[in-house]
């Protein structure tokens, strides 16, 4: 029953994925930002659809039985914390530039050195998030379904980007909608299941009331609270997130699809903690699996782990195929420097260059996903990385009109050699035995665990800051909110930044710098 209800689901979504594809018309405008006439419910699943990811349901709930709840929490709090404060600052001005890709940005605003440099990482990190989901995804198929996890890796990277390779955001956005209505099902119905047959008894100093997790170093604070912000501010820097702001069709649909979003993570997520700390009253000492799983095969009606399940596939599917949408993109129009030339009965190139680049960023995805099994840690090394490099030329440069290139170039840097540096040095990975790229030496141990993130974003912080006022005030590359305004409202190609022969002045002089 368990295999005939998860091959139902994956077969509606990409039926419904094929069915939607029709829209894309041949063009990469609405293939990689849906034409950006999407409405804020359907943008607002798309965000919680990569959210809500295998690593903040499966990797929250494996941290929060071994450490406790924060432990777990601050997964998939850290990314509602992102959504909420992108549809504070950032998603209205982002939406009004009409841009077509994250590293779009650090172009307009720094030039086309700092664009590569922020696209290399992108891709990078969000391939390390691809190949967590796939993990999970490998996981799920070989303890329920006996499908060796090689292989069960591989066949949910082929579905995700099958459907998504032919409908793009608009077939992730319609699937995303399915995918996280399974899940919020699952994530009500297993508590209502717990609270009624063995009550929500919590051990003490494990619930979410024990607060010594966020305030005692011992009890792990520091390593949460790191979590907390390399999500919550790493990920605002999220190319998958941003396409799908992108997307909206007014700034103000943008707003409300990041805040709905935030609520819908943590509404789904939150649940699946609560629920395996109770179930530490009977679950035995030694699990031959994630916890969640073992719960979910030995304990749970066969009903409920149906459900639940095809609520897992589909967040493990919706996150990786929207990821590998973002950095085939990325790769092929910041990188490669491919542009959108559409015109009616010809082939558009940049639809057809991220088709194709979609398959190697898969294969790379699968393969790390084959090296490093690990649920959860992988999402927040990630983002981990982004809060250290790019967060602080993101939220300067669309603020502060005072930072220049050579800033935006050191503070990257600067953050990456700090935070690679500190990171082979500590022997754990927020908890987690660092078995990726670990130096031993006696300099650092494993007490130092999630001081890495602070000091790396600092370091990104002050760098960018000393540099930047070290140098003359840079005359037109303030890219912030307002210019942003005006460009937009000279421009009457939806496309914006695409076309500068046919632009303003003002627009041919943004696209210049």
């Amino acid at each position: 029953m368990i295999l005939l209800g998860v091959g139902i689901s994956i077969a509606l979504v990409v039926l419904v994925g094929f069915y939607v594809s029709k829209r894309i018309e041949g063009d990469s405008s609405n293939f990689l930002v849906g034409g950006r006439m999407l409405p804020f419910w359907l943008v607002g699943g798309a965000l919680m659809g990569s959210a809500v990811d295998t690593n903040a349901t499966l990797g929250n709930t494996d941290l929060a039985y071994e450490f406790g709840f924060w432990a777990g929490a601050t997964l998939p709090l850290g990314l509602a914390l992102c959504l909420l404060l992108t549809g504070l600052f950032f998603a209205k001005p982002m939406n009004r530039m009409g841009l077509t890709s994250f590293p779009d940005f650090y172009r307009l605003r720094f030039g086309r050195s700092v664009e590569v440099g922020a696209s290399l990482l992108l891709a990078v990190a969000f391939c390390m998030l691809v190949a967590g989901n796939l993990v999970a995804g490998g996981l799920l198929f070989d303890y329920f379904l006996g499908v060796p996890y090689w292989l069960g890796t591989i066949i949910i990277a082929v579905i995700a980007v099958a459907y998504t390779g032919t409908g793009g955001l608009i077939a992730d956005a319609y699937t995303a909608i399915i995918q996280m209505s399974l899940v919020l099902i699952g994530a009500i119905g297993l508590l209502i299941w717990m609270i009624s047959t063995h009550g929500l008894d919590i051990a003490e100093g494990t619930g979410p009331l024990a607060l010594g997790q966020l305030s005692d170093p011992a009890q792990g604070a520091v390593i949460n609270w790191a979590t907390l912000i390399a999500l919550g501010i790493g990920d605002v820097v999220a190319i998958d997130f941003m396409q799908r702001v992108f997307a909206a069709k007014n700034p103000e649909s943008a707003q409300k699809a990041c805040f709905s979003a935030a609520t819908g993570t943590a509404l789904i997520c939150v649940p699946f903690g609560l629920v395996v700390l109770a179930a530490h009253s009977f679950l035995p000492d030694e699990l031959d699996g994630p916890v969640l799983f073992v719960l979910l095969d030995q304990y749970a009606p066969v009903a409920l782990t149906v459900i639940v399940l095809c609520g897992l596939v589909g967040a493990s599917m919706s996150t990786a195929n929207g990821a590998i949408l973002a950095i085939s993109n990325v790769c092929v129009r910041n990188l490669g420097g491919v542009r959108r030339v559409h015109v009616p009965g010809q082939p558009d190139p940049l639809l057809k260059a991220t088709r194709i680049a979609m398959v190697p960023m898969t294969l790379f995805s699968i393969a790390l996903a084959l090296y490093v099994q690990q649920t959860g840690i992988l999402l927040t090394l990630a983002f981990d990385l982004l809060l250290a490099c790019l967060a602080v030329p993101f939220i300067a440069g669309l603020y502060w009109r005072r930072g220049t290139v050579k800033a935006a170039l050191a503070a990257m840097a600067v953050g990456f050699v700090v935070r690679v540096g500190l990171f082979v040095l500590t022997p754990t990975i927020y908890g987690v035995e660092n078995t990726i790229l670990y130096i031993p030496n006696a300099l650092v141990g494993a007490t130092f665990d999630g001081w890495p993130t602070f000091i790396a974003f600092a370091a990104a912080i002050a760098t960018y800051v000393a540099v930047s006022l070290a140098m003359p005030p840079a005359t037109l590359r303030g890219l912030d909110i307002q210019v942003a305004q005006d460009v937009d409202d000279a421009l009457d190609d939806p496309d914006r930044f695409e076309h500068d022969e046919a632009a303003p002045a003002k627009a041919a002089a943004a696209e210049s710098v």
